[in-house]
Parts: structure tokens; C-alpha cells; sequence
């Protein structure tokens, strides 16, 4: 995968911002279809549509994949060459080779610059004069960036002559989602596309509920002017950050399940204010013992001198213990999951010393969690003027959460970097953060304009620009940089007010892509997960004693983990 080059994109910028002293467009233009980023393809007229009106029917149009009843594979249903292609089957190109599949301008012009990584697939069967209603299930209020999004979501029924119909229904929060759709598959049913994390996906996929993606990603039919009908542009493949497009792969078959809508990271946000009075380096490594490195650029000297200098105070707050450990798992190249084989790793000498490490900190009062503090830390690092309750000058939390780390008082600037790191020549960070997952329908006119949904909220620029700005979450696609409305508010990007800091959180999160990881997905990850985040937290707390030596209780903690992994399974 081929990531465009962001500080390219900065120059570029920057050297506006120098020569010229406002950007063109504002705020509107991220919406604008006039503006100068490319506008989503064009709906086909009638006679630009490549399936008769008669070859619609969702009887006429199922793949294999699809068809669990005998009326879906009727001979009428394979009666033409589009009818009867079937994507699973004819990933070669052996399998591949009616006229229909070489017949769009890109592959007939220049047939020499196929490559293997783009494979070849039958074609699709769409009415675009056929009305058809989706149903898309996500966590957004309707206020703020749910709003905006909801303005899309009209463009893209005007896109399409107001034939696709979304319908958006808005659930609680992440689990919220899973949860409803884990009920509704129980009773055979499901929304057409939802908001998901990687360890949901594998939860649906136990039912088999899943739609993969590669025969829409890279179908070729086009339209009379070349615009693809249907799949993804090479720039527009390449324009994912890898992390996320890698994210939709990692199940263990190689297949892509999903596509990256909005992502977030930890990041480490700072009291600029305090650590300069004291003289103190911005954390990059995280124990003062780590090789090679400098003892006074490491959390723990850093906690340390604040907790002296502070006696009533928590340096650090960290909202994540799950998050913690994972990391810190990935950081050191210790195995934590496998989605194949044996699924529970994280018992091992690596992982268990960095928590012994950890419960060193803890037991001197360097840090607090959210599960330990009972809420998140943010509220302890924008305390700056409530002397009865504790402080903190360090925060790891979500880079979406942002305009949360912002306080309210305004008496301190907010300084935003990556996690501290195990090795900062070669740092991970989590990647986190809503992707769209389809679920299979035998009617494939709902499958295909569901497609087109998706395609439209991960690859429209416009949409992605204004839905980070909106949310501090970061964009699914580098094509963003190509707005100058986003590439200005990124630039406008300082922790002195609440949507600098938004902005300076999503700049960080930009900058530090190449870092990002995400864990193996399997039914069980998010078990896997919980357990690591309590077994911190059990550690964290428990009282060391001359009967009980802290290798005990890491030993007894690490085993019930592993073991109440095993028994979810069962």
C-alpha cells in the first residue's frame, strides 16, 4: 500500500500560507460540489446503465455467495454472462475472461498495466432507476458533526436521482451498535451497513453475516466517460492511510471485510505551563532504566520530579489500562492474541515484567486510571482550580477526545505528542476508531447500493474533511490534505483554545500514522482485551506482602486471565 506524502501536502501549504494571506474557499466550500476536490461519480443515465431493467430483480442478480435459496440460482437468474458471474469463483483471470470483464476504457486502453494487486472480478447488476432502501446503524448524535453528516447523506440520495434511501437510525455508543446487531442476527435479520470494530466483525462473522468487499473495491465497469460505476479508483485505494486499509484485512483469510470511516490513536496530552516551570522534557520513553536511552526524557523521571514537586497529585493519568497493555505488548514485540491457533499469548515473561514495572509507579502514586479513578483523567488534567480534588499534568487518552482535555478556565496551554514509546526509533500506536462493515442480503440491489454508501462516506473527501473538523476524529483518507478548508484548520492547529487543541490532536494523530497497529480480530478479542485491562488494574491494586511477593500475584493474575479468555470460548 502506497501512502501519499503528508509533509509534501505541508509544504505545499505552507508555502500558500506564506505567499498569499488568506486560503481560498471557507468553511462552506468543504460541502461546495463546486469546489475543486473531486465530486463523487456521477449516477449513470439509463443509458449509461450496464444491466437491462428486466435483469434487476434480486432473483436475477445473486452470486453464490448470496444465494441460500433455490429460487436465487432459477435458470432465468443465469441466463447472461452479468447474471451468472460470480465474483468468489473468478478471481483469476482464467475464470475472468468474457468480454464483459476487459471491456471498461482502463482495461482495453492499456491492458499492459494490470497488475496482480488489482485482481479481477465479474461484473455487478444494478438498476440505477430502481428505488431501494438501506439501513445504516451508527453512534453519531444528530447534533454537531451528526448533523453535518446527515447533510451528506441527502447529497447522496440526490446523487443517485433520490433512488437509494438511507435510512439512519442512531444507537448509544460502539457497544450499543454490536449489541443490537448481535440480538437482531439471533433473529435473522441485521441492518445493511453499521459502524464496527474489528472484534465485532469477528463476532459476525461467526453467523456468517458478513459481506466481503474485493468484488466491489475493484470492479472496473465504468460508465461512457471512464468514472467507475462501481469501485474504487488506484488513487483512491492508495489514498487510505495503510494502517486502516490493513485494519479491513485482519481476520486471517486475506479477504477485506471493512473500510476505515473515521480514526482516532492515544495520544499524550501535557501541561505545557508546568513542565516548563519545572525544566521538564515532554515523556518520550517510558522507565528510566530503558536501554540506550536518556533517564530524564522517560515517564517514570518525569512522574517522579512532578509527584516530589506535587505531593497530592497524579502526575499521569491514563484512561486505558486494556489500551495500556497492549501497547506496551506491541511496543516490546511480545505476543499479546493470534487470530489463528492458539488465540491467548499475553502470558509471558515480557508482558509480565512491564506490569511489575508499572505496579512500581503506581505504588509510589505516579499514576491513576480511569477504571481505578472512576472516571476519566481528562478531569484531573483540566483541574486547575479546584485545590480539594487531585491534579494531573500528563494525560493518555483518545486523540478524539481532544476538546475534553481543553480547560474550561483557560489557565494553562494544552501540548499534545505521541506516546512515549519502548524504542522511539520504532514506536506503535493503537489505532482505534469507527470502520463500516456490510452484511450480506439476497436482495442484491440493497448489496450493491450499500456498497455505494459506503463507498461515498470513505472515499468523498469533502465528507471526510468536514466530519474530522467536526469530531477530532482523524480523516480515513490522505486525499483529504487536498481540501485547503481542512489543510487551513490543521495549520490553525495550538493548545490555547478548545478547537486548536481538537485541531492539534488530529494534526498529531496525522503526523504519527506510520505508527499505528491493530491487534489480530477473532471471536474472543474483545475478551482478550478486558482481561488485560482488569489484570492491570488488579495488579495495580493488590497489596504486596511477605506472604504474598508481587511474583505471586502477577503469577495467579495472569493465569485467571488466560483462563477466563478460555472459558468464553466455551
Amino acid at each position: 500500500m502506497k501512502g501519499r506524502n503528508y509533509m509534501k501536502k505541508q509544504l505545499s501549504l505552507l508555502a500558500v500560507l506564506l505567499m498569499s494571506s488568506s486560503l481560498v474557499g471557507g468553511l462552506a466550500s468543504c460541502g461546495d460540489e463546486s469546489s475543486s476536490t473531486p465530486a463523487p461519480t456521477p449516477t449513470p443515465t439509463p443509458e449509461q446503465s450496464i444491466t437491462p431493467n428486466e435483469s434487476s430483480t434480486p432473483e436475477q442478480s445473486t452470486t453464490p455467495e448470496e444465494s441460500t435459496t433455490p429460487e436465487q440460482s432459477t435458470p432465468e437468474a443465469s441466463s447472461t454472462p452479468e447474471a451468472s458471474s460470480t465474483p468468489e469463483e473468478s478471481t483469476t483471470p482464467e475464470d475472468s475472461s468474457t468480454p464483459e470483464d476487459s471491456s471498461t476504457p482502463e482495461d482495453s486502453s492499456t491492458p499492459e498495466d494490470t497488475t496482480p494487486s488489482r485482481p479481477v472480478y465479474g461484473d455487478l447488476n444494478f438498476d440505477f432507476n430502481q428505488e431501494v432502501t438501506i439501513t445504516l446503524y451508527t453512534s453519531m448524535s444528530k447534533e454537531g458533526y451528526g448533523a453535518t453528516f446527515d447533510s451528506y447523506l441527502q447529497k447522496f440520495q440526490e446523487l443517485y436521482n433520490n433512488k437509494i434511501i438511507v435510512d439512519h437510525v442512531r444507537l448509544g455508543g460502539y457497544d450499543d451498535v454490536r449489541d443490537t446487531i448481535k440480538t437482531e442476527l439471533g433473529a435473522g435479520e441485521a441492518p445493511h451497513i453499521a459502524y464496527c470494530y474489528p472484534d465485532h466483525v469477528a463476532l459476525y462473522n461467526k453467523a456468517n453475516a458478513v459481506q466481503t468487499l474485493d468484488k466491489f473495491i475493484y470492479n472496473t465497469q465504468a460508465d461512457e466517460n471512464g468514472n467507475l460505476l462501481f469501485g474504487l479508483t488506484d488513487e483512491q485505494i492508495e489514498g487510505f492511510f495503510p494502517a486502516y486499509w490493513e485494519e479491513g484485512k485482519a481476520y486471517g483469510d486475506g479477504k477485506m471485510y471493512t473500510l476505515p470511516f473515521s480514526k482516532s490513536t492515544e495520544v499524550l496530552y501535557y501541561n505545557i505551563d508546568v513542565l516548563e516551570a519545572e525544566g521538564l522534557e515532554v515523556p518520550t520513553h517510558w522507565f528510566k532504566d530503558d536501554e540506550g536511552l536518556t533517564p530524564e526524557t522517560s515517564m517514570e523521571y518525569v512522574c517522579e520530579k512532578l509527584k516530589a514537586k506535587y505531593p497530592s497529585s497524579y502526575p499521569l493519568g491514563y484512561d486505558s489500562e486494556a489500551n495500556w497493555f497492549i501497547s506496551l505488548a506491541e511496543q516490546y514485540g511480545s505476543p499479546y492474541t493470534s487470530a489463528t491457533g492458539e488465540h491467548f499469548l499475553f502470558d509471558n515473561e515480557v508482558n509480565r515484567n512491564f506490569v511489575a514495572k508499572l505496579k512500581g509507579m503506581y505504588d509510589k502514586g505516579y499514576f491513576t486510571t480511569q477504571e481505578i479513578y472512576g472516571g476519566y483523567t481528562s478531569a484531573l488534567f483540566t483541574n486547575d482550580t479546584d485545590s480539594s480534588k487531585p491534579q494531573s499534568f500528563l494525560c493518555v487518552g483518545s486523540s478524539a477526545g481532544a476538546s475534553h482535555q481543553y480547560p474550561d478556565s483557560g489557565l494553562f496551554e494544552v501540548g499534545i505528542a505521541p506516546i512515549p514509546q519502548v524504542d522511539p526509533a520504532n514506536p506503535k500506536a493503537i489505532s482505534q476508531g469507527p470502520s463500516l462493515v456490510m452484511f450480506k442480503k439476497r436482495n442484491q440491489q440493497e448489496v450493491i447500493a450499500t456498497w455505494l454508501l459506503m463507498r461515498y462516506m470513505t472515499s468523498d473527501i469533502n465528507l471526510q474533511a468536514e466530519i474530522s473538523m467536526g469530531s477530532g476524529y482523524c480523516p480515513a483518507t490522505e486525499l483529504v490534505f487536498e481540501n485547503d478548508t481542512y489543510m487551513e484548520w490543521i495549520y490553525s492547529a495550538a493548545g490555547d483554545s478548545e478547537e486548536g487543541t481538537k485541531a492539534l490532536s488530529v494534526k498529531t494523530c496525522l503526523d504519527t500514522s506510520d505508527m499505528f497497529f491493530t491487534s489480530p480480530a477473532f471471536v474472543g478479542s474483545s475478551d482478550a482485551r478486558d482481561q488485560v485491562g482488569a489484570l492491570m488494574q488488579a495488579v495495580f491494586t493488590s497489596q504486596i506482602s511477605a506472604a504474598k511477593p508481587l511474583s505471586a500475584i502477577i503469577d495467579e493474575t495472569f493465569k485467571y486471565a488466560i483462563n477466563e479468555c478460555k472459558e468464553g470460548q466455551n
